[in-house]
């Protein structure tokens, strides 16, 4: 179903201006068809098609919007959004859209087979009637209606005003949420003073909640003990506020205050209140659940860099310098680890900017690096964010492999070997490529280093950093990885390529 700004961009000429009050008029309008207990619909005129300056045919109206009340059946059961009209069909909206006045009349229901009162109220945008609001409801009832439905009937038909004359929707207020307060939740009308003339059962359940027993009726909202500064203000400056009272800390309620105008001058306003307490009570919660995730990394990360620093300082301790390499060695690896918690400790999200990480993998794999001969090391394309329990298996294998680039590509040779080895540069290269690539995850690291040994096998190999990459990719990643040497034609060195699912592994 095409959207109103489609219907108008395809059936009219309404600058973006007009079509902007059009659409703040659909996202508040919900308010007006529980008020008037009545099936609403938003129509205008469709320009004639270039084709035909001169159209023989009678002007059409489209429908842009419909809106049925909340608190009645409907008496609209189609869905007329979209469809064309002649104006000779709907005779009471096109009389409403040139006098620009509120036209009321009645029309027949094929339905009920009855005839049914039809309201026609202009909607202006500054001096221009721009479209018209069709009220449909059901036929007045017999005898006195109750107080809450005269109330409401009389706040609509200011509201209606309003509409007629530009003052409705406001130009600055946002479209309601989910969130905001509808007319089932709770009306309460106060006069040009903020003196309560009217409240709702629900208002009063409210304010019930609140603690507030005493009749409302004649007092003010401070009179009451509740916070009425946003009141105040609406109705100095004609403007709609939306505020949340605590009036204990175990209620919340929140009020959307609406002005009524009338020509411009502050007549009084309908306040909507929705007690939000339990509502906020799950943020509370799901904002204490991320905090705890939150603090659960934080420790898991500090431990691991306490794990790191003892790992350090036994190394230190030891003289035998194949366990001081392999503490080391452990020690990086332990770090590798932590890199993904303190992210996680930041985000309680399962995903993780892999970004990130890698900046501090290759800052480690730089600070380790022992040749003579000076290693640069650049990163290309980025993986995006990546879930928790992918990132730091990942961060492992990609800290391994710099590693495993930066101390042995590039070891010292014996004296006269570069003579025989036209591809070795004055700087070494280690150059990350991270791409995704027909539904995978793909992490490639070059160097141009010496290359591999003739004859060898990842899967064969003995070396334990190699083995550790092997099979977190095999086991952990689900993925792939080949690790083959570079031609001496293409620069030389070693090419590795990881592939992983994108989809994480339960």
């Amino acid at each position: 179903m095409p959207t109103p700004a489609e219907l108008a961009q395809s059936h009219t000429e309404l600058r973006p201006e007009e079509l902007g009050h059009l659409q703040r008029l659909l996202g508040s309008w919900s308010v007006l068809a529980d008020l008037s207990f009545s099936d609403l619909l938003l129509v205008v005129p469709v320009t004639p098609d270039e084709g035909h300056p001169t159209p023989t045919e009678d002007p059409e109206l489209v429908v842009l919007g419909q809106m049925r009340p909340n608190n009645r059946p409907t008496l609209v059961d189609q869905d007329l959004v979209g469809q064309t009209i002649n104006e000779t069909q709907w005779d009471l909206a096109s009389k409403c859209l040139h006098t620009g006045e509120i036209v009321r009349g009645s029309i027949h229901h094929p339905v009920l087979g009855e005839q049914v009162p039809v309201e026609n109220i202009p909607v202006r945008f500054g001096d221009v009637v721009i479209a018209v609001l069709l009220r449909v409801s059901l036929a007045p009832l017999k005898g006195p209606t109750s107080m809450y439905e005269r109330t409401y009937l009389d706040v609509f038909e200011r509201l209606a005003d309003m509409v007629a004359q530009s003052a409705f929707p406001y130009p600055d207020e946002d479209v309601g949420t989910e969130e905001a307060p509808r007319v089932g939740d709770g009306v309460v009308v106060v006069d040009a003073d903020g003196r309560v003339e009217f409240a709702s059962p629900n208002a009063m359940n409210a304010f019930h909640r609140m603690g507030i027993y005493a009749p409302p009726e004649g007092r003010r909202f401070g009179d009451l003990d509740i916070e009425e500064t946003a009141i105040e203000w609406a109705l100095t400056n004609g403007r709609p506020v939306v505020e949340e009272v605590e009036r204990r800390p175990d209620v919340i309620v929140l009020l959307h205050c609406i002005p009524l105008l009338s020509h411009g001058v502050v007549t009084g306003a309908m306040i909507l209140l929705r007690d939000v307490t339990d509502v906020r009570r799950l943020d509370r919660l799901l904002l204490s659940k991320d905090a705890a995730i939150r603090e659960v990394h934080h420790r898991v990360k500090n431990n691991l860099q306490t794990i790191s620093s003892l790992l350090s300082l036994q190394a230190r301790r030891v003289d035998e310098r194949a366990a001081r390499i392999a503490l080391q060695e452990a020690e990086r690896r332990v770090r590798s680890i932590s890199l993904v918690h303190e992210i996680l400790s930041r985000d309680p999200s399962d995903q993780v900017p892999f970004a990130e990480i890698v900046v501090s993998l290759v800052q480690m794999a730089e600070d380790s690096v022992v040749s003579s001969q000076p290693i640069v090391i650049t990163t290309n394309g980025d993986l995006g964010d990546v879930t928790a329990d992918v990132a730091t298996p990942l961060a492992v294998t990609l800290a391994e492999l710099l590693q495993n680039a930066v101390e042995h590509a590039f070891d010292v040779e014996p004296a006269g070997a570069h003579e025989t080895s036209p591809h070795k540069a004055e700087v070494g290269h280690v150059d990350v490529t991270l791409s995704h690539q027909d539904g995978e995850l793909v992490v490639a690291v070059r160097d141009d280093g010496r290359g591999l040994p003739e004859g060898f096998d990842i899967e064969k190999t003995t070396s334990l950093g190699l083995s550790i990459v092997r099979d977190l990719v095999a086991s952990q990643l689900e993925g792939r990885i080949a690790m083959e040497a570079v031609p001496a034609a293409e620069g030389g060195g070693t090419r590795v390529v990881i592939s992983v699912p994108v989809r994480a592994p339960r």
